[in-house]
């Protein structure tokens, strides 16, 4: 499964070698509320197919009407603000108070691989995994890709757009089995650079998830490798101690932003005992997240992935999950209740 980014730019590149016209639209800056964050990418065709989103429907339907009725016929990007007044902000569905400037870029020229604004070059990098700029100017049109730091952000001066495009965050996932094809996809969707380690060779045989390093050293040895700073992700799901500890043990020294683990309450309990006797602070420990994920009634592999994406996704946008949706606490709750018929009644 591909990025939303990916799918974008390989639209573009797509529609325009079948000879059709297209504007990539992207969100430049917004104020008060939004539905899209700054840096979201829509591809539209001339008939007004789209791929992408930069709002909850509304501009775009704008933008298609707008593209049928011939009225997007320029050459040169242009910027558009939706929003500005009360009756366009209800109009277009934009939340309360909600504004959004957008460039519009035409893709009308020569649809050779080192046209339309370098867009095939960019979307090669993007998939391989790099993270890059690309400049574009507005008034002649023109463009070129640079590798980005990573600390560089959309910039807009109203002459020059600068865009960052890839992976800004990675994801080391422990263990090539069944869960980990799920997480690895929805990952990479999500944006991910995704690293699968997994020594045991009865696992890499059937390893088929696209667009995902799959390595084969130690966990340990990877965690060390892979350098993690506070853009990354650790996620051991292995359940054998032995893979799985000492990689934590590592991870949770790091600035990675989310180390987790599955496996049972009882499991979780007796692995963070086990981390206890190695040089593993009471602070650190703190940061496992064990069980992994949230409590969404999983069962399935594939819905055990999501509650894992889902937690991982909240740490990794700062946002402070409920009590409720915590899987020991939620469990020990559920189990007290059932336990003591009083309790129950009274919830």
């Amino acid at each position: 499964m591909e990025s939303v980014d990916v799918a974008v730019l390989q639209h573009c590149i797509d529609w325009r070698a079948q000879g059709r016209r297209v504007v990539l639209v992207t969100v430049t800056r917004t104020w008060g509320s939004s539905p899209r964050p700054v840096g979201a990418m829509l591809a539209l065709r001339d008939d007004g197919v789209v791929c992408g989103s930069v709002s909850g429907g509304c501009i775009e339907d704008d933008l298609i009407d707008r593209t049928r009725r011939c009225l997007m016929t320029g050459e040169r990007p242009e910027v558009v603000t939706y929003g500005i007044s009360a009756e366009e902000a209800r109009r277009f569905g934009l939340p309360c108070g909600g504004t959004m400037q957008l460039v519009l870029e035409p893709l009308s020229g020569p649809a050779g691989p080192e046209d339309l604004g370098g867009l095939g070059e960019l979307a090669r990098r993007v998939a391989a995994g790099e993270l890059v700029a690309r400049e574009l100017d507005l008034a002649s049109g023109r463009s070129f890709i640079r590798p980005a730091l990573s600390n560089e952000q959309l910039r807009f001066d109203g002459r020059t757009l600068m865009t960052v495009h890839g992976p800004r965050y990675r994801l080391l996932i422990i263990g090539a089995g069944d869960l980990s094809r799920f997480l690895a996809s929805m990952a990479s969707a999500l944006g991910y650079q995704v690293t699968v380690c997994d020594p045991r060779d009865e696992y890499l045989a059937a390893w088929d998830v696209p667009n995902v390093r799959l390595v084969r050293t130690m966990p340990d040895d990877t965690v060390l490798d892979m350098r993690l700073d506070a853009h990354s992700a650790v996620v051991a799901l292995t359940h054998d101690p032995k893979l799985d500890d000492l990689a934590l043990m590592d991870a949770l020294k790091t600035d990675a932003f989310y180390v987790a683990a599955i496996g049972s309450r009882a499991n979780s309990g007796k692995r963070r005992e086990r981390l206890k006797l190695f040089d593993v602070t009471d602070a650190q420990l703190a940061r496992l997240h064990g069980p992994a994920g949230i409590f969404i009634g999983s069962r399935t592999p594939p819905e055990i992935a999501v509650s894992i994406a889902a937690e991982m996704t909240a740490a990794r946008n700062g946002v402070p999950l409920p009590a409720a949706l915590d899987i020991a606490q939620t469990k020990d709750a559920s189990e007290n209740l059932h336990l003591c018929p009083a309790l129950a009644n009274a919830a």
